[in-house]
């Protein structure tokens, strides 16, 4: 349930971000950073479609997969919670890409997108937890 109340909290900045992104938002709430430079910024789309946008899929995937391991049949399933480790390490090393380019390139930083890479990294930490939880338990013995 921890990292599906993280990942619900990422859905609602990646949200925000998309529709920033896509014009539905007219402008940004920062009051740290410079979100605006680094949402405009020619680095804030990936494969043609906002880096947001792909957080926010990442965010909803992490989240059903989080709520399929809260099911009385999947809650010592070691196949779900190494999905979970494995989507953090992809989301954490997004995120690091990400936070370079921030901070090496644009020279800028976003608080919503920092935010974004603590969550992501907490999604991973506590994913590792659980993997360790669940291999240990009787019935992965």
């Amino acid at each position: 349930m921890i990292v599906a109340a993280l990942a619900l909290a990422g859905i609602f900045i990646s949200l925000y971000l998309t529709l920033y992104k896509i014009g539905v938002i007219g402008e940004l709430t920062c009051s740290i950073g410079s979100c605006e430079t680094v949402n405009t910024s020619k680095w804030s789309t990936f494969l043609h479609l906002p880096v947001a946008l792909w957080g926010l899929l990442f965010y909803l995937e992490v989240f059903v997969i989080s709520l399929v391991g809260t099911i009385p049949r999947f809650e010592n399933e070691l196949f779900v919670s190494a999905l979970l480790v494995a989507e953090g390490a992809v989301g954490v090393l997004f995120s690091a890409w990400l936070t370079y380019l921030e901070l090496g390139v644009i020279h800028a930083i976003c608080i919503w997108c920092v935010t974004s890479a603590v969550i992501v990294t907490l999604i991973f930490l506590v994913s590792i937890v659980d993997l360790r939880e669940v291999s240990a338990s009787p019935a992965n013995l």
